[in-house]
């Protein structure tokens, strides 16, 4: 007798799934070991769809979050933000005010308000598919009361007197979409992936207003992109902001860059 989940993986390796067995696993245990829906799945996989959008779910800071089309997913790297966060402000009961840009699935503005009970705060959005998503996760984790979502464009409707904001922003440039994994280039929201010809259109949207969102006090922790530091650091600076630090991620890639948001020379 064949097995199931054998088979599967090895489609999955020949359509050049990079983790073939674990998806499988992964597929047949969410088909509740059902063969007929199995099939369906793995037809949907070995087509290159996210797993996470099959399985409708993808964890985030040990949280899972409902995701779809038209949601990034989101990605363990971008937990340093939060890892990042905690370490600015290591006491828990501290009553923060958050602006999450381009909130996406809500992860990370969740995420902080998980670990920040007496915190509040706005995830903002262009995409309404993305909100919906974000919505959900809202209400699935039970933080209706202390988070907003709103739609709008990156800063046009975002009002001042944050301690924290927190971004993953869009920073791949836009000639190397093509290049991504079509699992990423033909399913996650473009709008979320493309940074404009160089990768920091949104940086220097963002840079231009953080002063204006954020209280003298606060400070705006951005998602980097491989190799963008240095160019991030000079756009900040070039907004008269300090940057407080790079931090890297668990695989050593400078990954979230730390501004105040009192104007100085930096």
């Amino acid at each position: 007798m064949s097995d199931p989940v054998a088979d599967a993986a090895a489609r999955l390796r020949a359509a050049g799934i990079d983790s073939p067995r674990l998806d499988a696993r992964l597929l047949w245990e969410f088909a509740q070991r059902r063969p007929d829906i199995f099939e369906r799945l793995v037809a949907r996989r070995t087509a290159r769809e996210p797993l996470a959008y099959i399985v409708g779910t993808r964890e985030f800071w040990s949280l899972d979050f409902a995701v779809g089309p038209g949601c990034l997913i989101p990605r363990p790297e971008t937990e340093t933000l939060i890892e990042v966060l905690i370490r600015l402000v290591p006491d828990r009961a501290t009553p923060l005010s958050i602006l999450d840009l381009g909130t996406g699935s809500g992860c990370l503005l969740i995420a902080a308000l998980k670990e920040y009970p007496a915190a509040h705060g706005v995830g903002i959005d262009s995409s309404p598919d993305a909100l919906a998503w974000a919505a959900r996760n809202v209400a699935a984790h039970d933080v209706e009361d202390r988070a907003s979502l709103i739609q709008t464009g990156w800063i046009e409707e975002a009002s001042p007197g944050f301690d924290i904001v927190l971004s993953n922003p869009p920073y791949i440039p836009s000639a190397d979409i093509a290049q991504l994994e079509p699992e990423v280039r033909n399913h996650e929201p473009l709008t979320a992936l493309d940074g404009g010809p160089d990768g920091l259109d949104a940086y220097r949207a963002i840079a231009s207003r953080i002063s204006g969102l954020l209280r003298p006090s606060g400070r705006a922790l951005l998602e980097l992109g491989i190799g963008q530091a240095e160019a991030v650091r000079g756009i900040l600076i070039g907004r008269n902001l300090q940057v407080m630090g790079i931090t890297p991620d668990l695989a050593g890639i400078s990954r979230v860059i730390i501004a105040l948001g009192n104007k100085k020379a930096a």
